[in-house]
C-alpha cells in the first residue's frame, strides 16, 4: 500500500470515528501517523532538490523581505504583481497562465519587498496536482503570503488553500506551540499519548516540557515534525470587488486578516500595500559618520526586535569583532545620542552611528 492509500484510509476512519473521552486516545495516534506519512510524502526524492521547487520553479530572493502570492488559477495574482511592481506577469482570462515562478520588486518606504506570483494551485495540490507542491514547498521560504482568492466565490476557495496548506506543514497566522523540557499539569495532553506519539516516530529517550497548559495534541504533533514546520503570517486577499454587491465587500473586508481589492478597477491597491508594510513589520535605520548627516532617502532595512548586533552583520560580517559602542538616536534611545552596546534593540527610523576600535 503506497503512502496517499494511507493516508486515505487514515482520513477514513478518523471521519467515521466519533470524537469523545474514550476514543481521544485513538484519535491521537491516527492524527500523528497521517501527520508522519505526509512528512514522508513531502521528503524528496532521489534526484530531486531539498526544495522541491524543481529545476527552474525556484526564484533567488532578493530585497529585504519576501511576499508569495498564492491561489487558485486566474484569480488575479498576476495582475496584482503587475499593478505594484514594475514586473509584467502575463494575466489572462483562462487558466494556469503562469507556468513558473514570477518575481518583482515593490519599492515602499524606503524597503524592497520582493513579490512572487507562483502558478495558481488546485484542489488536492498537497498530493502534487498541479504543481502544487512546488508552489507551497517554494511558499515556505515568505514572510508573509497573499492568499488570493475571488471574491465571487465566497469562502470556498480559502477553505481548500488553508487545507492544503495545513496539509503541507504550513501554519497561517499561528505561532510555533510553546513545548519544550518540563512537566506541568495539562488539560489537553496526558503522559500516555505522549509516550505513544513519541514511540510511533521512533523516539525512545525523550525529556518533554509543555509550557501552555491548553497545547493539544496536533500542537503536540507538530513539535515532534517541527523541522517540517513553517509558521508564516498571512493576508487573505479577496480580488474581483467590482463583480459583487457592497454588502458582499463589507462582509469581507470585517473577516480578520483580510483586505477587499479589485486590480480591475485599481480599487484598494494601495491599502493593500499598507497592510504589507504592517505585516512584514520591517524597521527602517538611517546609518551616519562622525561629523556627516544621515542620509534619509537610503534607509538600511532590518527586521522587527533586530539589535545593534544584527545591524553590524547587515553592514559587515566581520564588524562586530570590532565593535567599540554606538550611538543611537531615536526612539529606542533614552536621551540623544544614547551610547549604547551590540544588545541595544532598534527601532523604526532610528540613526545608528558605530564606532569601532
Amino acid at each position: 500500500m503506497g503512502i496517499l492509500e494511507k493516508i486515505a484510509q487514515i482520513q477514513e476512519e478518523l471521519s467515521k470515528t466519533q470524537k469523545n473521552k474514550a476514543t481521544e486516545y485513538h484519535i491521537g495516534l491516527l492524527k500523528g501517523k497521517l501527520a508522519r506519512y505526509r512528512r514522508e510524502l513531502l521528503e524528496p526524492q532521489p534526484g530531486q532538490g531539498s526544495s522541491g521547487g524543481g529545476q527552474g520553479f525556484e526564484i533567488a530572493k532578493a530585497g529585504d523581505a519576501r511576499v508569495s502570492l498564492i491561489g487558485f488559477p486566474s484569480v488575479g495574482k498576476s495582475s496584482f504583481l503587475s499593478k505594484v511592481t514594475n514586473t509584467k506577469s502575463e494575466a489572462a482570462n483562462y487558466e494556469f497562465t503562469t507556468l513558473t515562478s514570477v518575481g518583482g520588486i515593490l519599492e515602499y518606504n524606503g524597503a524592497e519587498v520582493q513579490i512572487v506570483d507562483l502558478p495558481g494551485i488546485i484542489k488536492a495540490a498537497a498530493q502534487g496536482k498541479g504543481r502544487g507542491r512546488q508552489v507551497i514547498a517554494v511558499s515556505r521560504t515568505s514572510d508573509l503570503i497573499l492568499m488570493v482568492l475571488d471574491a465571487t466565490k465566497g469562502g470556498e476557495q480559502r477553505q481548500i488553500l488553508e487545507n492544503e496548506l495545513e496539509t503541507m506543514g504550513i501554519r497561517l497566522n499561528k505561532e510555533r506551540p510553546n513545548i519544550s523540557l518540563k512537566s506541568r499539569k495539562l488539560a489537553y495532553l496526558d503522559e500516555k499519548i505522549v509516550s505513544a506519539l513519541l514511540k510511533d516516530y521512533k523516539i525512545h529517550n525523550a525529556d518533554v516540557l509543555v509550557r501552555d497548559e491548553n497545547c493539544t495534541i496536533e500542537d503536540f504533533i507538530d513539535i515532534i515534525n517541527d523541522q517540517h514546520m513553517s509558521y508564516i503570517k498571512c493576508l487573505y486577499v479577496y480580488n474581483k470587488a467590482d463583480a459583487v454587491s457592497l454588502e458582499e465587500v463589507d462582509r469581507l473586508a470585517r473577516e480578520p486578516n483580510t483586505m477587499v481589492i479589485s486590480c480591475e478597477e485599481d480599487l484598494g491597491i494601495d491599502d493593500l500595500k499598507e497592510e504589507i508594510w504592517r505585516q512584514l513589520d520591517l524597521v527602517r535605520l538611517y546609518t551616519k559618520r562622525r561629523g556627516i548627516q544621515p542620509n534619509f532617502d537610503d534607509p538600511m532595512v532590518v527586521r522587527s526586535q533586530s539589535t545593534i548586533l544584527q545591524v553590524c552583520d547587515a553592514i559587515h560580517r566581520d564588524m562586530k569583532n570590532q565593535f567599540k559602542y554606538a550611538l543611537v538616536w531615536g526612539s529606542s534611545a533614552k536621551h540623544s545620542p544614547q551610547k549604547c552596546g551590540l544588545q541595544h534593540p532598534v527601532h523604526d527610523e532610528d540613526v545608528v552611528q558605530i564606532i569601532t576600535k
